[in-house]
C-alpha cells in the first residue's frame, strides 16, 4: 500500500517543451507587438508627403499604403502573428511528443522486442524515446507485465485490462496534442473574415469623400481601392498560413495516434497470443 501511494506521489518527469496552455498570452503580446509595428513602421513619417502620417503616401510607398488599411491592420497583424506563434509552439510541442528518435524507427524497435517476448527491451525502448507514444507505450507494458503477475482472472479480461490501460493513457496524452488546435482552426476563417471587413470599411470611406467632393475623381477612388485591398491581402496570406499550419500538424497528430494504436494493437495481441486461459 504504501509502495503504490510512493509511485503515485512521484512526479512527471519533464520531457521537454510541453506546449503554452495560456495562449491568450500569446494573443496578448501578438497585439501589442502589432499595433507598434503599424505606429512605428507603417506610420513612420518617411512614408508620407511632408511626415504626415495624415497626409498623403508618397508615390509608391507600400508602408504607408498599408497604414491607410486602418484601425483594422493591426488586428489582422494580430492573427497573423497569432498564427505564426502558434505554429512555432505546435512545432515545439509535437517535436517533443514525438520522442527523440524516429517514430517509426521506434514502433519497429517495440514490435520486435514483443514479437521476441522481451518487454524488458521494449520498456528500455520508451525510456530512451521518451515523448507522448513512448508514455503511452510504457504504461501500456507496465499493466502487461502486472497482468502476467496476476492469477484468479480469465486472459481475456487480462487482455481487456491492458487495452483499458492503454487507452487512458492515451486520453491523458491527447489534451497536450490538441493543445491551440482549435484556435488555428479558428483562425483560417476569422483572417478572410477580417480582411474583407476593412475592405468594406476602407470601401465605404472612399466613396463617402468621393461623395463629399462632389465629383467622380478617378485618382481618388482607384488609391482608395487600394489601400482597401490592403485589407484583403492581409486577411487571405493570414488565412492561408492557418490552413497550411492546420492540416500539417493535423496530420501529424493523426501519424502520431496511428502509431499508439498500432502499439496498442500489438502489446494486446502478444498478451493473447503468449498466455494460455
Amino acid at each position: 500500500m504504501a509502495t503504490t501511494q510512493q509511485k503515485k506521489a512521484e512526479p512527471k518527469k519533464s520531457q521537454g517543451f510541453q506546449g503554452v496552455r495560456g495562449a491568450i498570452w500569446i494573443i496578448v503580446a501578438c497585439f501589442i507587438i502589432a499595433v507598434c509595428i503599424y505606429k512605428f513602421v507603417f506610420g513612420n513619417a518617411d512614408n508620407f508627403v511632408g511626415g504626415d502620417p495624415e497626409a498623403a503616401v508618397k508615390n509608391g510607398n507600400l508602408l504607408g499604403t498599408i497604414y491607410k488599411g486602418g484601425i483594422v491592420v493591426p488586428v489582422i497583424q494580430t492573427l497573423l502573428l497569432t498564427v505564426i506563434a502558434l505554429s512555432i509552439e505546435r512545432f515545439l510541442a509535437l517535436r517533443t511528443a514525438f520522442g527523440k528518435s524516429s517514430l517509426t524507427k521506434f514502433v519497429k524497435g517495440i514490435k520486435e522486442a514483443l514479437k521476441s517476448g522481451d518487454m524488458d527491451k521494449a520498456q528500455q525502448l520508451c525510456d530512451k524515446q521518451k515523448g507522448s507514444v513512448a508514455n503511452v507505450v510504457g504504461a501500456t507494458i507496465k499493466k502487461y507485465k502486472e497482468m502476467e503477475a496476476t492469477s484468479g482472472i480469465e486472459k481475456e479480461q487480462k487482455v481487456a485490462q491492458i487495452q483499458q490501460a492503454h487507452e487512458e493513457a492515451t486520453q491523458l496524452e491527447m489534451p497536450t496534442l490538441q493543445m491551440n488546435m482549435p484556435i488555428l482552426a479558428t483562425l483560417v476563417t476569422l483572417g478572410t473574415l477580417t480582411g474583407l471587413l476593412g475592405t468594406v470599411t476602407g470601401m465605404i470611406k472612399s466613396f463617402a469623400a468621393l461623395a463629399a467632393g462632389g465629383g467622380g475623381d478617378s485618382l481618388a477612388l482607384s488609391t482608395g481601392i487600394s489601400e482597401a485591398l490592403i485589407n484583403t491581402a492581409f486577411g487571405i496570406l493570414t488565412s492561408w498560413c492557418a490552413v497550411v499550419s492546420y492540416n500539417y500538424f493535423s496530420n501529424k497528430i493523426d501519424k502520431l495516434t496511428y502509431a499508439l494504436d498500432e502499439v496498442g494493437y500489438s502489446i494486446a495481441q502478444t498478451y493473447n497470443s503468449t498466455h494460455e486461459a
